[in-house]
Order: C-alpha cells, then sequence, then structure tokens
C-alpha cells in the first residue's frame, strides 16, 4: 500500500512541476528583437525618412501590381458560408 501511495505523490509532484518549466525560451529570446533592430536601423541614420530614392530590389511594375492585388481583395464581397445540413433519423 505504500508503494502505491509514493508513485501516486511521484506521479503528482511531476505532474506539478510541468507548470515550472519554461515552453518558449526560443520565442522569448527574440522578443522586441524587430524593435531592437528598428531603432538600431534609426540611429544609423536618423535622416532615413527624408530619403526619396526608391526602394531596392523591387521594380515598379511588380509593387504596383502587388499592391492593386491587395486593394482588390477588399473589394469582393464575402462569400456565404455553406449551409450545414444534419441528417436527422434514418432513410428509409
Amino acid at each position: 500500500m505504500t508503494m502505491t501511495i509514493r508513485l501516486t505523490a511521484l506521479a503528482l509532484i511531476g505532474a506539478c512541476l510541468q507548470g515550472c518549466v519554461q515552453t518558449t525560451p526560443r520565442w522569448d529570446h527574440q522578443f522586441g528583437s524587430a524593435t531592437r533592430t528598428n531603432l538600431a536601423a534609426q540611429v544609423l541614420d536618423p535622416a532615413a525618412a527624408a530619403n526619396r530614392n526608391p526602394a531596392t530590389g523591387v521594380d515598379g511594375r511588380a509593387a504596383k501590381g502587388a499592391h492593386d492585388r491587395y486593394q482588390r481583395s477588399f473589394a469582393q464581397p464575402e462569400s456565404a458560408p455553406p449551409a450545414l445540413i444534419l441528417g436527422v433519423g434514418s432513410a428509409r
């Protein structure tokens, strides 16, 4: 009987200790990294907002097409969800 009580107590203690385990170390480690990166960019070049040069890597035609598709995605009405059909009873 004492062995069963000990095993039960050990299982209960193990279950309680799982609440103390850190489950998101990678996410917690990277928390705020985007903000720190943006702050570092502003410190490097505080006048970057006044830069009138276009962004490199995207040509104008592709950027305009992406923006137009984005705008059109809001113009299309949402389709109605499919009707919910519940079959009750038996077929004869």
